[in-house]
């Protein structure tokens, strides 16, 4: 063969084995040209793109913990309704004077006992996660409606609500004061830290034997990225500035996207999501593994909750409705396999993005709310038909 042929091979076996990165890619892009078109460009407006961060931020952070769970073979039903019920507790320990601070930590802990709570029996009980959290879903519900007695708990002050909807001060502005500098330099700052990220991650993976794309490709996606992370800093930066649930949901990206590709816990996590018992005999703890996912899992869930809680500036008894779905189709959309053991952070991100592209995009139309349901539905039915048929294609499954 050819070294011309050879590199054609070779180009074509890249593109066919990210074809889903890559697709995903394409179809955010394609979605979001075409409400642009649908609504005069609105939603590439600053104000637009900030608006869709803090009201679908939980929807991200929720598909970070989903991602996990998914590759383990597992399933999380109930995370709407834990919510719900973090949601509802946390802004009754706010109202009591007691602080930000603590409320935080005392919702993250409620979020890990209840994920300890479905990773015992799980794990350890071999109940089936499906039926664990299905019951976990109506369990939290029917106590949210009990705590709250079906009235919405309203919050004392505006200090809860800063983490979901408050921004950080304007400390540098351009001379004509149009321009907060503070996002600029974040986002250069993060353009910078995720290359060297990348590149030690690329690093590792090639010490281990595993295999990378080649180098021109490498370079390519940390341009494009880099690019998107500062064009979508300088959108924050010509509106009110930074979000700062966009900087909890940064950090929140980061850190497991650095466990998952870098640490002992993220090999073991995918090796158990590809055989469960291979990796038991291989040495690896299958059920402590499956049970710290679903304590994260948990950690993850009384985050969301607090940034929900605050977003609504109260806490009703019946939210977290579909807060499943949008956190599961995010991941299936996001290229991860329904058959566990392959998926990424970033990937149920840009998944997160779809959906929140297409729902903001309905919303601009003034479409109603019943047809952003049957729009979710039929993604989320395509997303893992397009799963089964390329695994099916590539003689997985």
């Amino acid at each position: 063969m050819s070294d011309t042929a050879e590199k054609k091979s070779g180009i074509g076996s890249l593109l066919k084995s990210n074809l889903r990165g890559y697709s995903m890619f394409f179809v955010l892009a394609l979605i979001m040209l075409a409400f642009a078109y649908l609504t005069g460009g609105t939603n590439f407006s600053s104000r637009n793109f900030t608006n869709i961060l803090i009201q679908y931020s939980y929807v991200m952070i929720l598909a970070v913990g989903m991602v996990m769970v998914i590759i383990v073979l597992g399933i999380d039903l109930s995370v709407g309704s834990v919510c719900a019920f973090v949601g509802s507790i946390s802004a009754m320990v706010y109202n009591t004077g007691i602080g930000m601070g603590p409320t935080l930590i005392i919702a993250l802990a409620i979020g890990v006992l209840v994920g300890a709570f479905y990773g015992f029996w799980i794990a350890y009980m071999n109940v089936p996660a499906f039926i664990a959290t299905l019951a976990g879903m109506l369990l939290f519900r029917g106590l949210s409606y009990i705590v709250t007695s079906l009235n919405p708990i309203q919050l004392r002050d505006n200090g809860y609500k800063q983490m979901a909807s408050g921004f950080f001060p304007n400390i540098w502005m351009n001379e004509a004061e149009t321009l907060d500098l503070l996002p600029i330099i974040v986002g250069v700052l993060v353009a910078v830290l995720f290359i060297i990220f990348d590149i030690i991650t690329r690093r590792n993976r090639k010490k281990n034997n595993y295999e990378v794309s080649p180098i021109w490709a490498f370079v390519l996606k940390l341009i494009i990225i880099s690019a998107l992370i500062i064009a979508l800093s300088q959108r924050f930066a010509t509106y009110r500035g930074l979000p700062i649930v966009v900087a909890v949901l940064a950090i929140t990206i980061f850190i497991f996207q650095f466990m998952m590709n870098n640490t002992i816990l993220g090999r073991y996590i995918y090796a158990v999501g590809g055989n469960a018992r291979s990796a038991k005999l291989s040495g690896i703890n299958s059920e402590l593994v499956v049970f710290i996912v679903f304590c994260l899992m948990g950690l993850l869930t009384g985050l969301a909750a607090v940034i929900h809680t605050g977003y609504m500036n109260s806490a009703l008894p019946a939210a977290g409705t579909g807060f499943e779905m949008d956190a599961i189709a995010s991941c299936y959309i996001g290229g991860v396999s329904a058959a566990g053991g392959i998926g990424t952070v970033g990937g149920v991100i840009v998944g997160a993005l779809i959906m929140c592209a297409i729902n903001n995009g309905m919303s601009l139309m003034n479409l109603g709310a019943a047809w952003q349901q049957v729009v979710r539905a039929i993604i989320l039915l395509l997303a893992v038909f397009y799963d089964v048929y390329t695994r099916r294609k590539a003689g997985l499954g």
